[in-house]
């Protein structure tokens, strides 16, 4: 079967020669044991500050905190979201600049596609609750679980999507792809919480992954689905 695998590569990468790319080296290979793969990218899972606050500290990781810092004890395992990822990075720097505003304390969340459950459990820290999350990946709602856990927070996580028979919420996170985010946007505006019509008022949605040549269609879908954009 590994023989096969390696020919059939091979070959594909040959086909790929023919769109006139980058020159394509020969396919290299090598046995990797289970607990190498497994364990080897925690290496490069470094303790990251984003924004003014919050650090996310890889549970293998020492670190020695400031005194304002929310620390955020995260093990990815298998599921999206260590922090790496620039879509994480700027969702983070958001929850923090709600948080600054003073609009996270006591809010109701939820995170839509919550992965490891990064985003869910820095609300928590920050003081929102109660907070919920969905993923359709059950590995994640493993992943979101076991990471609220270490971080002393309740995060309600269960497998699924939207609609859900909960809400509206103050705070939705949706750290997805612009074709979801398209696809959920009627689903999104149900879930946040109405204003009354004045600035500022109502819930907010924070979305992210959005290659830039999809922004104008997210925000498309958003609009028709009763969404402004506000920042």
């Amino acid at each position: 079967a590994a023989e096969r695998a390696i020919a059939a590569s091979r070959e594909r990468l040959g086909h790929l020669t023919a769109f006139d790319l980058r020159p394509i080296g020969q396919l290299q290979v090598r046995e990797v044991h289970e607990e190498d793969w497994a364990s080897a990218w925690k290496e490069h899972f470094p303790v990251m500050r984003l924004g003014g606050r919050i650090v996310i500290k890889p549970t293998w990781r020492d670190y020695d905190p400031a005194p304002d810092d929310v620390i955020i004890a995260l093990d990815p395992g298998m599921a999206f979201g260590t922090g790496l990822h620039p879509t994480t990075r700027l969702c983070l720097v958001g929850l923090e600049r709600w948080a600054d505003e003073g609009i996270v304390q006591g809010a109701s969340t939820f995170d839509v596609g919550s992965g490891s459950g990064v985003l869910a459990v820095g609300a928590a820290l920050l003081g929102a609750g109660p907070v919920r999350a969905v993923d359709t990946d059950p590995i994640a709602i493993e992943s979101t679980t076991e990471n609220a856990a270490r971080n002393g927070v309740v995060v309600a996580a269960t497998q699924g999507s939207l609609p859900i028979d909960e809400g509206p919420f103050d705070l939705v996170f949706a750290n997805l792809v612009a074709s979801i985010l398209v696809e959920l946007a009627a689903g999104l505006a149900a879930a946040v919480r109405p204003g009354d019509g004045s600035p500022g008022s109502g819930g907010r949605l924070l979305a992210s992954g959005i290659f830039i040549d999809r922004e104008p269609e997210v925000r498309r879908a958003f609009a028709a689905a009763g969404m402004r954009v506000v920042r």
